[in-house]
């Protein structure tokens, strides 16, 4: 068994006989003497290889896997950037126990490869000290997670991976069935269903470090496989799962980051959209959204007139002291950019103790007075309105408040703001299918004063639905869950499920209903994105060990991929 960390060692270790093994990490011959850096999953520490040697004449390459025996020495040309900088191992045995290739891309933190030649080659990419640190990270929380809701009485419970499909919301992955041909097995979108069952069989206290697939399109922050730290509890209110959740959080930024974080703050879900655009905003910095609906009620600007008067809104932000730093091509750039989000238009003032821009010789005095005013404007401010529909001016308008915050340096990446966004719809509208959809999922328990708008008033029905927010971020999303079968049945309902076709895909769920369900809620927590914030990434792929690309496919391993047709004939199964 290996006995030492190569970068443990320190001056104090000096006359040291050690045998030490790893990966040469960098090879340089000055003057004779033959120095090697030794990598393992600690660090690097350099050898020495002397010319009276039996070894020195060996075709030393990078990636090569040595044991080597020898004295560590104090070194008389010193490394600071290196935890093993004062000292060296003089090497008096080198047994070389593999060879490499020549390399397909060099092996440092600072790479340049392609990212899907990095990806290709994830074994070698994996050797990169910055990877394996976010990966020994992962394990970090994963054990703090672990201890820490096992010492207040939780259990962790595996549940099934190969499930039924219960489509309602992201598309299942399926498995076929070679012995029930014909007929399929779902991977889990998350444990939901059968954590709820685990409340219902009494457990009370759950949690699982938990598997989850979503055959969905795919971004920086998302994979078709993911993790998530998987909490149920029965007899739970929300304030007793914030505080479960607060104080996790806290211990894992103490113990990570030696950071004292304070209260988390609450905000419902219509005052994020109201003024920030987004159900995961960003609070590091400011630059909210601001109603100017009022300033324009009676305004004779055509556009504005007819937005408010087909029960559109209009809304502003204020860039502050930056408008002199904006040009019209910038200007025309921002507009196609909220475009993306299905806004006609990007209008834009510009002041300095007086007004010019798109639309300053279309609004009256009174009109600008009361920007200043409302706005709290000073020279050099940059505003941008847009005035559209509700929906797509807080959604554009969103989106350009990140995007100029990223431009402009807005952002102090020490801050971790956490937030909690409360009350969300219980219901939204599909267009692709013409009917209202669960919006968090059918099992979420509407707020107890909306129960008679279920099938009323779908619209304007709020779910006990939660989501904590970090810098951005959706961390985690969460409900109290309906444990009574009558509300059940009528969300489903409500989403168009007949009692048909409720009993078909969740008949082994609703029956259990009918023997004593707990009141219960959790939270599923995004490992991967916590992860990512600890590590201070912003791309998923960094802190998962065998990660798939954009398009779900996994360059390494070559998958997906076709099978034998003698396979697909077992399962019962043709393709076109």
């Amino acid at each position: 068994m290996k006995k030492y960390d190569n970068a443990s060692f320190n001056l104090k270790d000096v006359n040291k006989e050690v045998t030490l093994y790893g990966w040469i990490a960098k090879k340089r011959n000055l003057g004779g003497l033959i120095f090697l850096d030794l990598r393992d999953r600690s660090g690097i520490i350099q050898i020495v290889v002397k010319p009276d040697m039996p070894f020195y004449n060996e075709n030393y390459k990078n990636e090569m896997v040595l044991e080597v025996t020898g004295k560590i020495v104090e070194r008389e040309s010193k490394n600071p950037n290196l935890p093993t900088g004062d000292i060296e191992v003089v090497a008096s045995d080198i047994v070389i126990l593999n060879t490499a290739l020549d390399l397909p891309f060099e092996i440092n933190d600072e790479v340049n490869a392609l990212e899907d030649t990095r990806l290709k080659y994830r074994y070698l990419d994996l050797r990169r000290s910055v990877l394996q640190k976010n990966l020994m990270l992962r394990h970090q929380v994963t054990l703090i997670a672990r201890n820490f809701l096992s010492s207040l009485g939780f259990i962790e419970i595996e549940t099934p991976i190969l499930c039924k499909s219960t489509p309602e919301g992201a598309r299942d992955y399926l498995v076929p069935s070679r012995i029930s041909k014909g007929k399929f097995y779902a991977l889990p979108q998350s444990p939901q269903i059968y954590k709820q069952l685990l409340m219902i069989s009494g457990m009370e206290k759950y949690f699982q470090i938990a598997r989850c697939f979503r055959d969905e399109d795919l971004r920086a922050d998302r994979q078709p496989e993911f993790t998530q730290i998987d909490i149920e509890m029965s007899f739970a209110n929300e304030e007793d799962i914030f505080s479960i959740v607060e104080s996790l959080m806290k211990k894992i930024f103490k113990e990570i980051k030696n950071i004292e974080l304070g209260d988390f703050p609450r905000l419902t879900y219509d005052e994020c959209m109201d003024r920030f655009g987004s159900d995961k905003p960003d609070t590091r910095f400011k630059m909210e959204l601001c109603n100017l609906n009022d300033i324009f009620h009676n305004t004779n600007f055509t556009i504005f007139k007819n937005v408010i008067d087909n029960k559109g809104i209009i809304k502003a932000i204020v860039v502050k002291n930056n408008a002199n730093n904006f040009s019209r091509k910038d200007i025309d750039r921002l507009t196609e950019f909220v475009k993306i989000y299905k806004a006609n238009a990007l209008a834009y003032l510009k002041y300095d103790k007086e007004f010019t821009g798109s639309i300053a010789k279309v609004i009256s005095d009174e009109e600008k007075e009361a920007l200043i005013k409302n706005l709290a404007l000073e020279d050099n401010d940059l505003v941008f309105i847009i005035a559209d529909k509700e929906k797509i001016v807080n959604s554009a308008l969103g989106a350009l408040r990140i995007k100029l915050a990223h431009d402009l340096g807005l952002i102090d990446d020490s801050k971790y703001n956490f937030l909690w966004v409360t009350d969300f719809p219980m219901f939204e509208y599909s267009e692709e299918e013409k009917r209202y959809i669960a919006a968090h999922h059918p099992f979420t328990s509407p707020n107890l004063e909306d129960i008679d708008k279920l099938l009323t008033d779908k619209e304007n029905c709020y779910s006990r639905a939660y989501d904590l927010v970090i810098n951005g971020y959706e961390l985690l999303s969460g409900s109290i869950r309906i444990h009574d079968q009558e509300i059940q049945n009528k969300v489903f309902e409500a989403i168009g499920l007949s009692k048909e076709e409720a009993k078909e895909r969740f008949g082994f769920f609703l029956e259990a209903f009918n023997y004593g369900t707990p009141p219960h809620g959790g939270v599923g927590i995004g490992l991967e994105r916590l992860i990512m914030i600890l590590a201070n990434t912003d791309n998923i792929r960094d802190v998962v060990a065998f990660p798939k690309t954009a398009s779900a496919t996994d360059l390494m391993a070559d998958a997906p991929n076709v099978v034998d047709l003698a396979q697909l004939e077992i399962l019962g199964i043709n393709t076109k």
